[in-house]
This record gives C-alpha cells, structure tokens and sequence, in this order.
C-alpha cells in the first residue's frame, strides 16, 4: 500500500524553523522519566494507590505518562508525514512491529518467565501499535475529519458507561466478547481467551479511547508548528479549557467518569481531594484525559524556553522514548531482583510472576518503602542515561531504515 499524506502546510510564516520541537522532547522526556516511577512500584509491592497521600501521588502523578505519550506518538506521526511519503505503510509497518515486541520480548521482560500459553499482556506499546494501524488509514482523510473523530472519541466514550454493568453481566455468553474486550471493556471481564488452554490476553489498555487520544495528537501537529507566539496562544487556550472542563464535569460529577467523587462517610474511603483526581484510567475517561492532557498542553509554551542540564538530559530521554522504553522494563525488573536479594537475603519466586497484572499479592515482609521505591528509581534513571545517549548520537549520525522502528 502506497499512500503519500496529503497535509496542507500553512504558510511560511506560521512554520516553526526548528526540525525538532524542542517542548515535544522535554514533555516526552519526563513522560518517560515518571513512567519509570510507576514500573518500579509494580515490582516493589507498594499497591497502586491508596488513601495514605504519598502512596497515592506516587501512582497518580504516573497517570500523565500514558495520555502524553499515546497523544504525542500522534503529533509524532504528522512531523514524520511533513518529510516522508509512504507514511501508511509506515505506520502498518511500526504498528505490527509494537504489537510483536510487546507480546514477545516485553512480556518476558515483565515476567522474567515463558509461560506464555497462560499469560499475555496488551499493555501500552501494544495499544500504540494497533492505533498506529488505524491511523494509517485515518491520515488518509481531511485533517478536520481526524480531529473530529480524535475528539468525539475522548468526549463521547463515555455515554457506554451506563450500558456497562450489563454489558459485563452477560460477557461470557456474547460471541463478541473477546473484540469488545480489546476494544473498550478491557481486563475487567477478565482475558481475552484463544481456547480453552489459552493463550490468554490481558488487555489493560483497549483501543478506545486511546486511537481519539492519537488522533487528536496527530492533528495537535498542526499548531506545534505554527510560529511560536501563536503556538503558545493555542497551547495555553486549549490546556486550560481542558482543565476548566475538568473542573466542572468531574466537580459537579455531570459526566465524564463511571466514578463520581465523593467526601469519605465516617472516615471511610479515599478523602475528598483524592477522591476527585481518582479518574479511571481503564478505559480512560473523559475526567482522566481532560486532567492530565490539559496540563500537559498548557505547560509546553512554558517548557519551550527551559536550559540547563536538567531540561538537555530530560530531552535527551525524549528524542528516543521507545528506545527507553524497551531498556527501562528489564534494567528495572532486574534491580527488582538484587533489591530482593540485599533485602531478604533470597530473589524472592513473586518476581517471576506475571507482572504487572497477573501477579498474586507480594509475600509477606517483601513491600518496598517508598524511599526505597524512589532510590531504585534515581538507579534506573543513572544506568539508562549513557545507552540513551549513546542511541541519540546514533540515531543523529546514521539515518538507516531500521533505526526508526528503535
């Protein structure tokens, strides 16, 4: 399939000058850097939040990550189609390439185990990919119409939610229920099943709503190369309209979540402020992507001017964030296993269970501090500086075909 993207380009005078946006690196960069929070607390047994403030800052502050990162994949995806014909069998190509690793080389390195017939995960590389198929398709059409879709996807979503409970009553008898699983439900009826033996898919991340969040990346192209004053104008006026959005859907609990907030009953429950940033991540809700897309657009005219070490070695992390992405899960996993060793005294057998989802609770006496989860942490980031480096200046130096699937 040959398909040349036809992109209108704005006039001269709105194209930013730079070829790399330098505020879509920085944003990346510490997307990467607070994901790795997250992956670390999965094999610390720290819980995935909680009503103790930090445990559950911890998690939440990691919930900006997949939104950014699956909305700048599609920002990504129009830069690319500025300079390169070809692009939908370009993104036919990288998406089925994702979908491989992540059921192969990235669920070994989750698990440290090869029971595959019983366990697979579609995690976030996995979603990336299958979006990355779609939007071969949806680059075909007018750049309004992407938008469209991008957005009647993130906002409209949640109109199933009413359906829900009964939609997942009857699952297992619905001959469809292992699309509607990959599609939208997700892990909560439980995996995809391809026979009675397995394999199993655990799908943590369904397609919807994250191929609107990836459309609405790939139109959001458009402004971050318009002239710079007018890019920030734009970045500032859509980010704190997503934000007011928020606000006022999830303060009023009109829409937009299948969890209302609400204060604690008797000192039972998450308190009132945690409460209301307690979105729903799977499948994202409208709540969940207005609070943390917003910010994040609202803060790239802000981070455009930022200098020093900090901001380089944060970009720097951001001009290969698959690169990182595939590094950081092992190198982890694997500090997990000498943290268990210096701490126990023994690799304790739970870190070679099915992580992050189909793993039991952490033995006894195992659980991280999260001083502990921090310091491993910093670690992770240390030991991952210099291979990224090193695969930047390649990738500067070398432009072979390869090199872009990495």
């Amino acid at each position: 399939m040959n398909a040349t993207v036809a992109t209108p380009q704005p006039a001269a005078a709105e194209i930013a000058a730079p070829s790399r946006i330098g505020s879509v690196d920085l944003v990346r960069g510490a997307v990467m850097i607070l994901m790795a929070i997250d992956h670390v607390r999965v094999f610390s047994g720290v819980p995935a939040g909680g009503p103790a403030p930090a445990i559950f800052f911890t998690r939440w502050i990691t919930h900006f990550c997949a939104p950014a990162f699956i909305f700048l994949a599609g920002t990504s995806i129009f830069l690319h189609a500025r300079k390169h014909t070809d692009v939908s069998r370009h993104l036919l190509i990288r998406g089925a390439w994702l979908i491989l690793l992540e059921l192969t080389f990235l669920r070994v390195a989750w698990t440290f185990n090869f029971d595959f017939r019983h366990y697979e995960l579609a995690g976030v590389i996995w979603v990336i990919g299958c979006c990355m198929i779609l939007m071969s398709l949806l680059i075909k059409m007018p750049m309004p119409f992407v938008a469209s879709v991008g957005v009647a996807i993130i906002a409209l979503h949640n109109l199933m939610d009413p359906h829900l409970p009964k939609l997942l009553e009857g699952m297992d008898s619905n001959r469809f229920s292992g699309l509607w699983k990959i599609m939208y439900v997700g892990f909560f009826a439980g995996p995809v099943s391809f026979g009675s033996d397995g394999p199993n898919l655990m799908v943590l991340y369904s397609i919807v709503p994250w191929i609107g969040v990836m459309a609405a990346g790939y139109a959001f192209g458009r402004i971050v190369t318009l002239a710079p004053e007018r890019r920030r104008r734009l970045c500032l006026m859509i980010g704190l309209s997503a934000i007011a959005a928020f606000l006022l859907l999830r303060g009023f609990n009109l829409y937009g979540d299948p969890r209302p907030w609400h204060a604690p009953v008797a000192g039972r429950g998450l308190p009132a402020l945690l409460s209301f940033l307690n979105t729903t991540k799977y499948p994202a809700s409208l709540s969940f992507l207005l609070m943390t897309l917003g910010p994040v657009i609202a803060l790239m005219p802000v981070l455009e001017n930022l200098r020093g070490p900090v901001a380089r070695a944060t970009s720097l992390f951001g001009r290969v964030p698959f690169f990182y992405y595939m590094l950081h899960i092992p190198l982890i996993h694997a500090l997990a296993l000498l943290v268990s060793k210096i701490k126990l005294g023994y690799v304790s057998p739970w870190l070679f269970t099915n992580h992050p989802m189909g793993n039991p609770e952490p033995p006894q006496g195992y659980a991280w501090s999260l001083p502990l989860l921090y310091l491993v942490w910093a670690v992770a980031l240390v030991l991952l500086f210099l291979p990224c480096r090193w695969f930047a200046a390649l990738k500067a130096r070398r432009h072979e075909w390869w090199l872009q699937y990495l």
